[in-house]
């Protein structure tokens, strides 16, 4: 599988609460932070390619300096003073790897956005699909080839032809036509060859692939 390519939003909010924050000067905020994917359009949409999310705080955190989401938005909220880099480790879906996001939790806006571009090594065919519902994917235009045209794709001989559409075009055939079909059919009858002629329903049944397959070669 091909490389597929996507934008992850990342969108911080914060405001200051009405808590003594313990430090003077630094008043205490209450922030939170959300994972979005973009679509072509430059739309957010859930993130659902991805089944994990990691934030890795400052160590002043403690015990709450790790934390993991396991749903899109995979949203995070706390409640502190500072500001401080952490890293945000995404987990694709399907164990299609690990994204590790660098963001900037800074108080300048209350609400700001940081873009970061990932790219999917050799996605597998369920992790293409869903990152089909985002953009196009390599092998079709407009998302993942879906398996609709399974059944009909076996009714095509190895050989290349295709069956449904031959018993269809003998079907438009005028009688005289039809009668030289029949009789070449005859003429190069072999053990794989089926014909039964019903008198009373006044049908002829052929079985004739592989006079078709041979007349290709």
């Amino acid at each position: 599988m091909p490389d597929v390519k996507r934008t992850v939003r990342i969108v911080t909010e914060q405001k200051i609460v009405d808590k003594p924050s313990g430090v003077e000067g630094f008043p205490l905020r209450r922030w939170n932070i959300s994972i979005y994917l973009l679509n072509e359009n430059g739309e957010e949409m859930p993130a659902n390619v991805f089944g994990k999310a990691i934030y890795k705080l400052h160590p002043s955190f403690e015990k709450r300096a790790n934390q993991t989401f396991n749903a899109p938005p995979f949203r995070i909220s706390e409640e502190g003073w500072g500001e401080f880099d952490m890293q945000i480790v995404l987990t694709a879906q399907e164990k299609g790897g690990e994204f590790t996001l660098s963001h900037d939790l800074n108080f300048a806006s209350d609400r700001y956005e940081a873009e970061h571009a990932v790219t999917f090594k050799n996605p597998k065919p369920a992790l293409m699909s869903m990152l089909g519902e985002s953009g196009k994917v390599p092998g079709e235009e407009n998302g993942v080839k879906k398996k609709g045209n399974d059944a009909a794709k076996k009714r095509k001989s190895e050989k290349g032809v295709d069956m449904e559409k031959l018993a269809d075009n003998l079907q438009n055939l005028d009688e005289d036509d039809l009668l030289q079909v029949v009789q070449l059919v005859h003429d190069h009858k072999t053990q794989e060859t089926y014909t039964k002629n019903d008198v009373d329903s006044k049908a002829l049944y052929l079985s004739c692939a592989r006079f078709f397959e041979r007349s290709i070669d």
